[in-house]
């Protein structure tokens, strides 16, 4: 075969260059995005050599962009999406407001014109999910409270952006003539209600119809016993509602993937669908990233420095004090709003369908697209030094937190304090929080349970299980649970510093009190033993534990081969290597 297709072309040079530049970040302890980004850049048009189908890429791009939000989604459910609306409705209207007024503003100070800085501020808004979920899965937050959080602004964001969409062909002669004649606003009226209308239609169905379906059908087919046929299915499943909320409704394909994701959540087989479709996510969302570096051209940073720095503040400075200042003012925790800001740190794929369409209509030119590529290329690249300043913050962001909840002696203006006595207390009611609950309710203990998310909290109170609505880092919210007269406290949430956070502050108030904690990493393992946990239980090691138990206790340690290979010298057959 002398010459391979472009598809082959691109994925055994782009996927091989990323492995290795990868591996080269890896080493240097940066983000392997970085290798990833350079890989893209190493095959665009805009670099000696190689060169890589460019449109073939993008396409495969979007196929990664699926299948990650369906893997988001799938860890997501409604009922997650409920509980932080309250916060990321109003906290991401507003932010994408002020932050396209920041870019808009920037734009006319360029000498550009109204409609070119509108649609260059709307496209500074808007922050890459893939980067984002990226970044949430290796900070290991995506159960936690900061992680539904983040989704459900992104979300919201997706949500936007399907409208900006829709609206800017019908806007665009407005923006051109600069007159709102009465036709084109009841075009742009009659527009936005069928847009509206079609996404509301399109969740409906999913909710009222696929809810039942898709579970239904992926039950049938995992009793098939077929595990090529369920991973076929879930492939269908994730491309296909994609694929029908892009074409039927007018929906994004990330949007479409994540709200099948959502409604399979809820079924036993979430958990087997997230691990079976991992590979095909890992391997499309480096695609990804090689597609995005191929739309970089490095000379942009020395022919205008000028003009690339200021719309890279906005982005990476600008945007992050606007979530970090509009998350304090909704009341919460400096540590969340540090998190959020920095994951909203970038811009990425709906700013480049924004900019291109932007170009389309007429409405924005060559050169703004190529520098809000150039910006969206330096904000992924810059994007982990704003976790990592996070990381930094979060002792100081933790004392802050501590001194604005007060002491414990007000509790009362938290929650009403418990009057239970020798009973477990059990933070966070996910995965595990969910099966620790049901062990101790067999044993017999008296229980009480304290979540961040109010709809879970439903069924615990339908049982009788009294609760407690809020962080348990808080102080009040934990003095709440009357700890001192507690024997036993299980802090089953995963993120190690909020659950540093809370062993400490049961330690202070009940030197006896029994403490159990979950862990990650050995680093966390050791953190919480040092704070005052009595157990700490880190998830590889138990399995490991577990399955080495069952080896010595049901198998015997020389296998049938294993002995026979052993008795081979005894028999004649000479020494074995």
């Amino acid at each position: 075969m002398s010459h391979a297709s472009p598809l082959i072309t691109i994925l055994v040079v782009g996927l091989t260059l990323a492995f290795v530049l990868g591996m080269l970040a890896n080493r240097l302890k940066i983000s392997v995005l970085v290798g990833y980004l350079l890989a893209g850049v190493a095959v665009g048009p805009f670099t000696p050599g190689f060169v890589a189908d460019q449109e073939l890429a993008l396409q495969l791009a979007d196929i990664g962009v699926i299948l990650l939000m369906f893997g988001v989604g799938l860890h997501f459910s409604v009922k997650d999406l409920l509980a932080v609306r309250a916060i990321a409705l109003p906290g991401t209207l507003l932010q994408v407001a002020l932050s396209s007024l920041a870019g808009m503003g920037l734009a006319l100070l360029m000498g550009w014109t109204v409609r070119a800085g509108l649609v260059f501020g709307l496209a500074l808004s808007v922050a890459s999910t893939v980067v984002l979920m990226r970044a949430l899965d290796e900070q290991r937050l995506m159960e936690t409270e900061r992680g539904h959080l983040a989704i459900g602004w992104l979300v919201i964001q997706d949500l936007v952006t399907v409208l900006v969409l829709v609206m800017l062909p019908a806007l665009a002669p407005v923006l051109k003539d600069g007159t709102a004649h009465a036709p084109a606003l009841s075009a742009l009226a009659l527009t936005l209600a069928l847009t509206l209308g079609k996404v509301a239609a399109f969740i409906a169905l999913m909710l009222l119809v696929g809810r039942r379906v898709i579970p239904a059908a992926l039950h049938y087919v995992a009793r098939i016993g077929s595990r090529e046929l369920f991973r076929l299915a879930l492939l269908a499943v994730a491309l296909g509602v994609a694929f029908m909320a892009s074409e039927l409704f007018g929906v994004s394909f990330a949007l479409g993937a994540f709200v099948a994701g959502m409604v399979l959540s809820e079924s036993a087989l979430s958990q087997h669908a997230a691990e079976e479709t991992l590979p095909l996510r890992d391997a499309f969302a480096v695609l990804f990233f090689i597609s995005v570096g191929m739309l970089f051209e490095p000379t942009t940073l020395l022919r205008h420095p000028a003009s690339l720095l200021a719309p890279l503040a906005v982005v990476f400075i600008v945007t992050p004090a606007i979530v970090f200042v509009t998350l304090c003012v909704l009341r919460q925790s400096l540590r969340t709003a540090l998190t959020i800001a920095a994951g909203l740190s970038q811009i990425g794929e709906f700013s480049f369908i924004l900019a291109t369409l932007g170009v389309d209509l007429g409405l924005l030119d060559e050169s703004a697209r190529s520098l809000i590529l150039a910006v969206s290329i330096l904000s992924i690249l810059l994007n982990p030094l704003a976790f990592l300043a996070v990381t930094l913050l979060a002792p100081w962001a933790e004392r802050i937190d501590a001194l604005r909840a007060g002491p414990p002696g007000e509790a009362a203006t938290v929650a009403h304090p418990s009057t239970l006595r020798g009973h477990a207390v059990v933070v966070g009611y996910g995965r595990v929080g969910a099966l620790v609950v049901d062990g101790l309710l067999h044993q017999g203990w008296p229980l009480l349970v304290i979540e961040t998310g109010d709809m879970a909290m439903q069924p615990l109170r339908d049982r009788g299980i009294e609760t407690i609505l809020g962080n348990a880092a808080d102080p009040a919210v934990l003095a709440a649970a009357n700890i001192p007269e507690a024997r036993l406290l299980v802090v089953a949430i995963p993120e190690a510093f909020e659950a540093g956070q809370v062993v400490a502050q049961g330690r202070a108030a009940n030197p006896s009190i029994t403490i159990i904690a979950r862990a990650h990493f050995d680093s966390a393992v050791d953190h919480l033993h040092h704070l005052g946990a009595d157990v700490v239980i880190m998830g590889e090691r138990e399995i490991a534990r577990a399955m080495l138990d069952h080896a010595e206790h049901d198998i015997s340690p020389i296998s049938p081969v294993h002995a026979m290979t052993r008795a081979l010298p005894e028999m004649g057959g000479g020494a074995v290597a």
